[in-house]
């Protein structure tokens, strides 16, 4: 399945159990809302907070272009399969499971979904927090139904016992892993939280690895991240015109008959104007609708 120029800069945990906030979401500049049925929702509010979700997601044009996927609890939990089954039919964009730990844990999830009458194509998106889950992340991106890779450093770190802060050394094993994977499979993957909400100076300095890692964006835990998020995963106006200028070069080139292209004395090949046009698409597809 291949990634969809698509802006996936910031991607807002929701609690699924609180209407008000799924209702703030309609006017977030977020490009993804992740309405959460799992980690913020205590066991007694679970089937609430289903039937919360179902309804903001029948009135899912009040959301505009931002996409809706909703976190299910696994489906080793008293709540997961119910959970699949309620939003079999729902109008989401996809369907996110916890803690996948192979492929096999998508094919499971997939066969409910199918047999509520789920769409086919209904994309699967897959947390990336267990050591095992990061192992195995080539499988489960090759999938046919997923769609993105989605970082849970908060548990991988806890599974690991390692100390994940400022640079976060001890994960950058695994985030290169997933983000490998997540490549070679041509599909989204987005970075996990930053859970210091008084750290401003820190959050922006995790967007600005994240970027420089390759991640398409940052899942969040507050609105008050949005911003910040979507300026770090959002091309710069620098690096638009150097795109403009690429592909520019390399068309009056192609036109000329010419084999070898140079803008300011540096080479240019297919592989930098493949990425030259990605970038000038994502921007377009973010002024387009800015949210």
């Amino acid at each position: 399945m291949a990634t969809t120029v698509r802006p996936r800069r910031s991607a807002l945990y929701m609690p699924g159990s609180n209407p008000r906030a799924l209702e703030k979401g309609r006017t977030l500049a977020a490009d993804v809302l992740l309405l959460d049925l799992e980690d913020s929702v205590a066991p007694d509010a679970k089937e609430g907070a289903r039937a919360v979700v179902a309804a903001a997601l029948r009135e899912r044009q009040a959301y505009g272009r931002r996409e809706l996927v909703v976190r299910v609890n696994g489906l080793d939990t008293a709540w997961g399969k119910g959970d699949l089954m309620a939003l079999a039919r729902a109008p989401l964009d996809a369907v996110l499971l916890p803690k996948v730990q192979d492929a096999r844990t998508v094919d499971q999830a997939v066969a409910v979904l199918d047999d509520a009458g789920a769409p086919r194509e209904l994309p699967v998106w897959c947390m990336m927090e267990t050591p095992r889950g990061v192992l195995r992340a080539e499988e489960i991106a090759d999938h046919r139904r997923v769609q993105a890779l989605v970082m849970g450093t908060s548990d991988l770190a806890k599974d690991l016992r390692a100390r994940a802060y400022g640079p976060r050394l001890a994960l950058l094993p695994a985030l290169g892993h997933v983000l490998l994977a997540a490549r070679a499979a041509q599909i989204a993957a987005l970075d996990g939280v930053f859970l210091d909400l008084n750290d401003e100076t820190g959050f922006v300095e995790a967007c600005r690895q994240g970027r420089d890692l390759g991640f398409d964006g940052k899942t969040l835990i507050h609105p008050k991240q949005l911003d910040a998020a979507n300026a770090a995963f959002a091309p710069t106006e620098s690096e638009l015109a150097w795109a403009r200028r690429i592909i520019a070069a390399f068309e009056a080139a192609q036109a000329e008959g010419k084999g070898i292209v140079l803008v300011d004395g540096k080479l240019i090949e297919n592989l930098h104007v493949a990425e030259a046009r990605r970038q000038v698409a994502l921007a377009a597809a973010i002024r387009a609708d800015p949210g």
